[in-house]
C-alpha cells in the first residue's frame, strides 16, 4: 500500500519539484551572466532544496516560506529574461533583488534550525528564531509587493506549475543563446567596422620617404604585413587613431629588405593630403609614376600599372579624400580599378576603423593600431630624450600620452630640452598645448586631433561630439550597460558610439568599455567640456551604484556591484570632484557619495581619495549634524588621518553633533571610527576599548547586527594586541556567529582573520592557515578579492610561515602583496610588505644595504605610533646582526618600555631578541632577559615563545658547562618545535644536542643529530648554519679516519706468528675482514 502523505507534505513535495527546475535554471543563468546576487541566490536555493527535505519542526511554516520563495524566484527570472542589457539590471531593481537575497539567506537559516539535530540552532539565543521567522515573512511580503505577485502556488494547478517552470528554463536558455550570438556578431561587426584604412606613397626610390630611425612596438604588425606579401598581390588597410603611427609603419614596410628586393624601383608612396577628388588623386599618383599630366589620367595610371612589372603602391592618409560623402564613391571606384591589376600590391593608411568598399581586402584583416606597450613606449622616449631621467618621472610622462606614438615623440623632445619635472609642471597648466607648437598634424598634436573631429563621418551623426565630450572626463570610459541605463540625454547613443569608433576618436578596450585616449580627452575637454545636462544623469546613476554598495557591500549579494564600481572608480572621482568644485546644488548627496566611495576605495586597496579631507571646507550651512558626523567618521577610518591638521577639531565638533540627531547606525559608525583613531593614531588602547564598548551597547540596544559584528571583531583585535588571546577568540567567535546569521561575509572574514592570528600566537599554525584560507574564501565570495583585507590576510599567512622559519614562502607572499599594491595606490600596505620583507631578510642573512632599503621605504610612509616602533625594532634587529650590540640593545629596551602592556606582539619581539644569548656574544650575559621572556610567554601561553625561551636557557647552561641541564632543556624545546613544525629552531636544538653528544664521545648520535639538522637549516634558508653542520661532519670524519689508522698500526704491532698467508686459517681471514669492515663502516656513517 503506497504511503499516505499529509496535505502539508503533498504541498512540500509539489513545490520542491518545481523549485528543483527553477534552481537549475538559476544556476545556468548565474554561470552565464555573472551579475550581482545571482550566484548567491542559486547557491542558497540549491542548499535550501536539500535542507527542506529533512525538516522535522514547523513543516507547514517552512512550506509556506518555500512556496512564496518559488514565486519570487520565478518573477526574478522574468526580470532577467525581459532585460535589454544582457542581464545587467538598474541599481533600483538590484536593490530590491538584494533585499530578497538577504531574505533568502534568512529563510535558509530558519529552515536549518528546524532540523531535529540542527547544530546551527545552538548558535541562536532565546527568541532569536521567532525574530528570524518574522524577518523572513516581512522580506517575502516586500518582494511580492514589488513584483506585484498576487497568486501563491497552492492555488494553482500542479501540472501547469511544472510546465511554467520548464518553460522558464527554456526561455533562459534562449536568452543565453541570443546573448552568445550577439557577442559573436559584435566581434564580427567589430572586425568589419574596425578594419579599413589608407596610406601614402612615393614614386621613384629617390622620392620615397626615409626609413624610420626610431621604430619600436610595431614588430608584430610589420611581420604580419610582410607575411601578406607571400601571397600574390595583397590589398592592405592600416587603420587607427590619428597619431598612432600608421605612416611610420608604412615607411617601415616600403623599406623592408624583402619588399625592396621584390619591387626594387617599383615602390610608390603617395601622400594624399593635398588631393580633394579622384581626378586629383590620379594626377598625384601619375606624378610619382612620371606620367604626362592631363585632365583625367585615371585610365593612364591603370594602364601604367597593368603593363609594368609588379609594383607596390602605398596611399597615405587616404581618409582626407574618402571622408566626404560626395567623393567617397569615386575614391572607392578608383581603388577598385587599381585592384583590377592583379600584380599591383595596394596598401592604404587611414584614420578610423572602416575600410573603403569595392575592394577585396586581404584577410585576415590587420587590426587597427593601438597604443604602444609600456616597454616600446619607454624605449621610444629614451631614443629621443636619452636615458638620463628618473624612471618614475618618465612613467608619469608616458601616462600623459596613453602611449600614443605621436604624443610620445612630441613630449620626449620637450623633455629633452626642459627635463621631466618642468614638463610635468607645465602639463598641469597647459595640457595638450604643451606639444602643439608645430604647423601640421605630424608635429602638432591638437591639430592632429582636430582633423579627426572635423570628419564628415562624425558630423553626420548628431550628438556624437556630446558623447565624446562626456568621455573627456571619464578615464575609465563607459560600458554598454552604463550607456543604456544612465539615461543620458543623447539621441541614438549607440549610433554616436559607432561614429566615434569609426573615426577612431574612441575605442573599445578588452572589457568592451568605450574609451578615448588621454591626449584626445584632454584636448576635447579644453575645447568642449561636457555640459551639466550630460554630467548630472551619469552622476545620479553612479550614486545609486555607490549607495547600493554602501547597503550591501561585504555580502555575497554585493559582489557583482564591486566590479561595476571598481570599473568606474576614476570616473566617479572625476565627476564628483568636478561637481563639488562647481557648487553643485546636490551638495549633501555628493558628500555622502564621496564618503561611500572613499570607503570603497580603501576596502579594495586603492587607498583614500586625494581630495576627501578638503570637503569639510564646503559643508552646507546651517550645520547638517548627521552629514558632518558621517564625514568625520570616514576621515577617522582613513590611514592618512594624521595628515589632516584640523582632525581633532572635527572630532570635537562631531561629538557635539551626536546630540543633535537620532541615527543609531551613524553614531555606531562614529564610535567605531574614533576607537580606531584612538588606538592606531593616539595609541590610547583604554580609550579605544571604551568607545568600542559604547558602540557595542548601542548596537545591541537598537538591534543593529552589522555594527555589533563590526564592533566585536575590532574589539577582539585590540584585546589580542594586549595579550588576552582567550578573550579575543571569544569576541571573534561571537562576531563570526552574528555575521554568519546576517550574511555579512566581509565582517565574518575580518573576525576569522583575528581568530587565525590568535591561534598563530598560541602555536597552532595548521589551524591558523586553515582559518586564513577560509577568510580569503569569504573575501572572494563578497567580491573584494585583491583588496586591503585580502592583503592583510595574506600577511597573516606569511607570518605563520615566518614563525615556522619558512622564510622563502613568507617572503614570496609579501613580494606578491608588494606587486599588487603600488606605492601610489595603497602606500600603507606597500610599506607593511616592504617592512616585513626586511624582517625576513634579516633572518635570512641578506646584505645590509638591501635590508636597509626596505626599512627606509617603510619609514618614509608609516607614521602611526605602532609601526614606527616596528620599524625601529627591525632596524635594531639588523644592527644586532651587523654587530652593533649597544645600539640594538638601547632600541629594544626603549621599544619594550614604550609598548609594555599595550602590544603583546611587540613585547614578544623585543624580549625574544634580548633573551637570545647567542645573539649578543657578551660575557657575562644577563640571564634575567631570558627568564623574563619565559615568564612573558608562559603568561600569554605563547607556545613558540615558551620553547624558544627554554632553548635560550639551554644555551646559557651549555655555555656554563652544565650539560645535563642544557640537555634536558634542549630536549624539551625540540619536542615542542617538532610538534609545531618550526624548522630552524628544531635544527638549532639538534645542533646543540649533537655538540653535547660529541663532547661525550658519542659520535654516532652526534652525526645523527647533525644530519637531521642540515636539511632543516636549508629549508629555513640558513646557509651559514648549514655550512657549520658540514664542517662538524667533516671534522668527525677526519677524527674517525685518524682513529682507523691508529687501530691498523696497533694490529701491525701485535706478535703475529711468522707464517705465510697460506698458513692462515680461512676463518681467521674472515674475522679480520669483518673487523676492518666495521671500522670502515663507522667512518662511512660519520661522513
Amino acid at each position: 500500500m503506497p504511503p499516505q502523505f499529509s496535505a502539508t507534505q503533498v504541498r512540500l513535495n509539489n513545490i520542491t519539484t518545481c523549485l528543483a527546475v527553477t534552481a537549475h535554471t538559476l544556476e545556468t543563468l548565474a554561470t552565464s551572466l555573472k551579475t550581482p546576487f545571482l550566484q548567491a541566490i542559486s547557491n542558497t536555493t540549491h542548499s535550501l532544496l536539500k535542507n527542506i527535505q529533512t525538516v522535522k519542526q514547523n513543516k507547514n511554516r517552512c512550506t509556506e516560506l518555500i512556496e512564496q520563495t518559488y514565486e519570487l524566484l520565478d518573477a526574478l527570472l522574468v526580470v532577467y529574461i525581459m532585460s535589454d542589457t544582457g542581464g545587467d539590471l538598474s541599481p533600483s531593481v538590484l536593490n530590491q533583488i538584494g533585499k530578497f537575497t538577504e531574505t533568502l539567506h534568512k529563510i535558509h537559516t530558519f529552515v536549518e534550525t528546524q532540523q531535529r539535530t540542527s547544530k546551527i540552532q545552538k548558535l541562536f539565543r532565546l527568541g532569536e528564531i521567532s525574530t528570524l521567522l518574522k524577518d523572513c515573512k516581512m522580506g517575502l511580503q516586500q518582494g511580492l509587493d514589488f513584483f506585484q505577485i498576487k497568486t501563491i502556488p497552492n492555488m494553482r494547478d500542479m501540472a501547469n506549475m511544472q510546465k511554467d517552470a520548464q518553460k522558464r528554463h527554456e526561455e533562459v536558455l534562449n536568452m543565453i543563446e541570443s546573448l552568445s550570438d550577439t557577442t559573436s556578431s559584435d566581434k564580427a561587426s567589430s572586425i568589419s567596422m574596425i578594419y579599413s584604412g589608407s596610406h601614402n606613397s612615393s614614386a621613384s626610390v629617390s622620392m620615397l620617404p626615409s626609413e624610420p630611425k626610431i621604430f619600436h612596438g610595431r614588430e608584430s604588425e610589420l611581420s604580419h604585413i610582410i607575411q601578406f606579401f607571400t601571397k600574390e598581390s595583397p590589398r592592405i588597410a592600416v587603420l587607427g587613431t590619428g597619431g598612432m603611427g600608421k605612416t611610420t609603419l608604412a615607411r617601415a614596410v616600403i623599406h623592408h629588405p624583402k619588399i625592396a628586393t621584390r619591387y626594387e624601383q617599383h615602390r610608390f608612396f603617395v601622400a594624399c593630403d593635398s588631393a580633394t577628388s579622384k581626378i586629383e588623386l590620379a594626377a598625384l599618383v601619375g606624378t610619382h609614376l612620371g606620367l604626362k599630366p592631363g585632365r583625367d589620367i585615371t585610365r593612364a595610371v591603370f594602364h601604367h600599372f597593368n603593363v609594368t612589372p609588379p609594383s607596390l603602391l602605398i596611399l597615405d592618409n587616404l581618409e582626407t579624400l574618402w571622408e566626404p560623402t560626395e567623393s567617397r564613391g569615386d575614391i572607392e571606384e578608383f581603388l577598385s580599378l587599381l585592384t583590377d591589376v592583379n600584380h599591383l600590391a595596394l596598401m592604404i593608411t587611414m584614420r578610423g576603423t572602416e575600410r573603403p568598399a569595392q575592394v577585396q581586402w586581404t584577410r585576415p584583416f590587420l587590426l587597427p593600431l593601438k597604443s604602444l606597450d609600456q616597454a616600446a613606449a619607454r624605449q621610444t622616449f629614451i631614443d629621443i630624450a636619452e636615458d638620463r631621467h628618473n624612471p618614475d618621472e618618465v612613467d608619469k610622462i608616458l601616462s600623459l600620452t596613453d602611449n600614443m606614438p605621436l604624443a610620445i615623440d612630441l613630449i620626449a623632445h620637450v623633455v629633452d630640452l626642459e627635463g621631466c619635472p618642468n614638463v610635468l609642471s607645465r602639463w598641469n597648466r597647459e595640457k595638450t598645448s604643451l606639444i602643439s607648437d608645430g604647423y601640421d598634424k605630424r608635429s602638432n598634436l591638437e591639430l592632429s586631433i582636430l582633423v579627426s573631429l572635423s570628419s564628415p563621418r562624425l558630423k553626420s551623426v548628431p550628438h556624437s561630439q556630446d558623447l565624446l565630450s562626456l568621455l573627456s572626463i571619464l578615464p575609465d570610459g563607459l560600458s554598454h550597460v552604463e550607456l543604456v541605463q544612465s539615461k543620458l540625454p543623447i539621441d541614438d547613443i549607440l549610433g554616436c558610439q559607432a561614429a566615434l569608433i569609426r573615426t577612431a576618436l574612441a575605442y573599445r578596450d578588452e572589457q568592451k568599455r568605450l574609451k578615448a585616449l588621454v591626449p584626445i580627452r584632454e584636448y576635447v575637454h579644453k575645447i568642449q567640456p561636457p555640459g551639466d545636462h550630460l554630467v548630472r544623469p551619469l552622476l545620479k546613476h553612479f550614486q545609486k551604484l555607490v549607495e547600493f554598495y554602501a547597503e550591501y557591500g561585504g555580502t555575497q549579494s554585493g559582489s557583482g556591484t564591486v566590479t561595476r564600481i571598481a570599473s568606474n572608480l576614476a570616473n566617479v572621482q572625476n565627476i564628483l570632484h568636478h561637481r563639488l568644485q562647481q557648487g553643485d546644488p546636490d551638495l549633501v548627496d555628493n558628500i555622502y557619495c564621496a564618503c561611500h566611495l572613499n570607503e570603497f576605495s580603501r576596502y579594495i586597496g586603492h587607498g583614500t581619495i586625494p581630495w576627501i579631507a578638503q570637503l569639510h571646507n564646503i559643508f552646507p550651512q546651517p550645520h547638517d549634524h548627521r552629514l558632518e558626523t558621517y564625514f568625520t567618521t570616514e576621515l577617522l577610518r582613513s590611514k592618512d588621518s594624521l595628515l589632516i591638521s584640523n582632525l581633532d577639531r572635527l572630532v570635537s565638533q562631531a561629538l557635539e553633533h551626536l546630540e543633535q540627531f537620532d541615527d543609531p547606525d551613524v553614531k555606531c559608525r562614529f564610535y567605531h571610527g574614533i576607537a580606531v583613531h584612538c588606538h592606531e593614531m593616539k595609541h590610547d588602547a583604554p580609550a579605544a576599548i571604551n568607545f568600542y564598548q559604547t558602540a557595542i551597547h548601542l548596537a545591541i540596544s537598537t538591534g543593529n547586527t552589522k555594527r555589533l559584528t563590526q564592533g566585536l571583531w575590532e574589539l577582539a583585535w585590540i584585546v589580542f594586541l594586549r595579550g588576552d588571546y582567550s578573550a579575543a577568540q571569544a569576541h571573534a567567535f561571537e562576531a563570526q556567529r552574528l555575521a554568519r546569521i546576517s550574511a555579512y561575509l566581509y565582517e565574518e572574514a575580518q573576525a576569522v582573520r583575528v581568530e587565525a592570528i590568535c591561534w598563530s600566537s598560541l602555536g597552532n599554525y595548521k589551524h591558523s592557515i586553515f582559518l586564513c584560507n577560509r577568510a580569503r574564501d569569504l573575501v572572494h565570495l563578497c567580491g573584494m578579492s585583491g583588496g586591503a583585507l585580502e592583503h592583510h590576510i595574506m600577511g597573516s599567512q606569511a607570518q605563520v610561515h615566518k614563525f615556522k622559519s619558512e622564510y622563502i614562502d613568507a617572503r614570496n607572499i609579501y613580494i606578491r602583496i608588494l606587486q599588487e599594491t603600488p606605492v601610489d595606490q595603497d602606500p600603507h600596505i606597500h610599506a607593511f610588505a616592504s617592512l616585513f620583507i626586511a624582517e625576513i631578510d634579516v633572518c635570512m642573512g641578506t646584505p645590509k644595504e638591501d635590508v636597509q632599503k626596505n626599512i627606509d621605504t617603510a619609514k618614509s610612509i608609516l607614521k602611526t605610533h605602532r609601526f614606527i616602533v616596528i620599524c625601529d625594532c627591525i632596524q635594531a634587529d639588523l644592527d644586532l646582526k651587523e654587530g652593533d650590540l649597544l645600539s640594538a640593545q638601547l632600541v629594544f629596551c626603549k621599544s619594550l618600555k614604550t609598548v609594555l602592556g599595550r602590544d603583546s606582539q611587540l613585547e614578544t619581539y623585543c624580549l625574544e631578541r634580548l633573551g637570545d644569548s647567542s645573539q649578543w656574544n657578551t660575557s657575562p650575559y644577563r640571564i634575567s632577559w631570558t627568564t623574563i621572556f619565559l615568564a612573558h610567554s608562559l603568561k600569554l601561553q605563547e607556545k613558540l615563545g615558551i620553547h624558544k625561551a627554554l632553548q635560550f636557557l639551554g644555551d646559557i647552561f651549555f655555555a656554563g658547562n652544565d650539560e645535563a641541564t642544557a640537555l634536558s632543556l634542549f630536549t624539551v624545546a625540540l619536542e615542542g618545535f617538532t610538534e609545531m613544525d618550526v624548522h630552524c629552531s628544531r635544527a638549532e636544538c639538534m645542533l646543540r644536542l649533537g655538540d653535547i653528544s660529541q663532547g661525550h664521545g658519542d659520535l654516532l648520535t652526534a652525526v645523527e643529530h647533525w644530519e637531521t639538522a642540515r636539511p632543516l637549516f636549508e629549508l629555513s634558508s640558513q646557509a651559514k648554519q648549514a655550512e657549520l653542520i658540514e664542517k662538524r661532519l667533516a671534522s668527525v670524519s677526519e677524527h674517525v679516519l685518524e682513529q682507523h689508522k691508529i687501530d691498523l698500526a696497533r694490529l701491525a704491532e701485535l706478535n703475529v706468528p711468522s707464517a705465510t698467508m697460506e698458513d692462515w686459517d680461512v676463518g681467521d681471514l674472515e674475522d679480520l675482514e669483518v673487523g676492518l669492515n666495521e671500522v670502515e663502516g663507522f667512518a662511512l656513517v660519520a661522513v
